[in-house]
């Protein structure tokens, strides 16, 4: 096991969905609302450092600030702001080891860093996935009427087509995946347009939640032919999780097999039902990335349970970090402790060579996420 650590810790991952670190120091009211899901701070009296996230930073972070392992949150947090959010960022990012980062600009993006910031904090190549409803969303406030909508917006995808290296879709968040599998017709669009685009005008707030709109944007992605990632499960406060379960996307993955791959995003608590699609349907890949954070030293079960099923060709490294660099070396660090663990025991029980376990998370790591992306070596 050790072996086999030293090769996994030294593994250069492909972080296949993350977000920009933090752009600019926060004070720990913010930081810690960051940590978390939730979109509220932690009731009186209480703290979100004491969670399995926030038990993992003062584990695994304070030796990189410098701090002794387990150090508190308020000695963690005062050397935080004594180095200064460029340093910590500069050290975490260093730290994860992940060659190059797959990010998805489309959440609170002023926030955090973009494109070219992240490449220059980090020192490794970045490449952009484009949110669907953040195209449509911007198509509105651009005052396009209904008329042009779908054209304008298809004429935009095929734009960002050149350059990303993929699109997703956040339609969890916005109605489920119980939405209706087929293409939406012209005319359906085009009154879905005018109806939202009344709205958007009205009260000055363009966020996209119509189905027939939403699908008709998981359609266009199928006709351009790019990887498309779906967020499934998990996620912060506006997601009704019991429509986020992805075996709800069945008809829709027959529908589009053999036009594009799609990525499913996260998945827990629905990672098992993720693995089942995984393995039956040829297009389907998944990960287990923001769950990994979240849980902590429970990693190495979610990890485990998401190697039960899939073909180990179908699933991909992520850490959907978002804002503290903490989540970004995080989920590098969960993700390579719960491999070795895991393949290591395998090993040596003699279920599993040990050259094989070095190739499967060489593939999970990095191998299948350039193949799917089409990223250099």
């Amino acid at each position: 096991m050790e072996k086999l650590a030293d090769v996994i810790e030294n593994l250069p991952l492909v972080d296949h969905h993350v977000h920009g670190a933090l752009a600019t120091a926060v004070d720990r009211a913010t930081f810690e609302v960051m940590i978390t899901e939730s979109s509220v701070p932690a009731p009186s009296g209480t703290t979100h450092f004491d969670s399995q996230v926030g038990f993992s930073i003062r584990r695994w972070c304070a030796p990189l600030l410098d701090l002794a392992p387990h150090a508190s949150a308020e000695e963690y947090l005062a050397r935080r702001d004594e180095l200064g959010n460029d340093e910590v960022n500069r050290r975490l990012l260093a730290a994860a080891n992940v060659d190059r980062y797959v990010i998805e600009t489309g959440y609170q993006g002023d926030a955090t860093l973009g494109l070219e910031p992240m490449a220059a904090a980090s020192g490794r190549p970045v490449h952009e996935v484009v949110r669907l409803e953040a195209v449509a969303e911007a198509v509105a406030r651009d005052g396009v009427g209904a008329a042009e909508f779908a054209e304008t917006v298809r004429e935009r995808l095929a734009a960002h087509a050149e350059t990303a290296v993929g699109f997703k879709s956040i339609v969890a968040y916005r109605h489920g995946f119980d939405v209706d599998p087929a293409r939406p017709a012209d005319a359906e669009v085009l009154l879905a347009a005018d109806r939202w685009l009344r709205e958007v005008s009205a009260s000055g707030v363009a966020r996209i939640a119509d189905p027939v709109l939403l699908r008709f944007l998981l359609w266009q992605a199928v006709d351009l032919g790019k990887p498309l990632q779906l967020h499934v499960g998990y996620g912060d406060a506006d997601l009704n999780l019991h429509r986020s379960n992805p075996l709800l996307l069945t008809e829709w993955l027959r529908q589009v097999e053999g036009r594009l791959d799609v990525l499913l995003l996260h998945c827990y608590p629905f990672h098992r039902e993720a693995g089942y699609l995984a393995q039956v349907f040829p297009h389907v890949y998944f990960d287990v990335g923001l769950a990994l954070n979240y849980v902590g030293s429970r990693s190495i079960a979610v990890v485990a349970e998401s190697l039960e099923l899939a073909p180990f060709a179908k699933q991909l490294y992520s850490s959907d970090a978002w804002g503290p660099a903490e989540l970004h070396y995080l989920g590098a660090v969960n993700w390579r402790r719960a491999m070795t663990r895991i393949l290591g025991q395998w090993v040596d029980d003699g279920e599993w060579s040990f050259d094989d376990a070095v190739r499967v998370a060489t593939m999970i790591g990095s191998t299948n996420a350039r193949r799917v992306y089409g990223l250099p070596e």
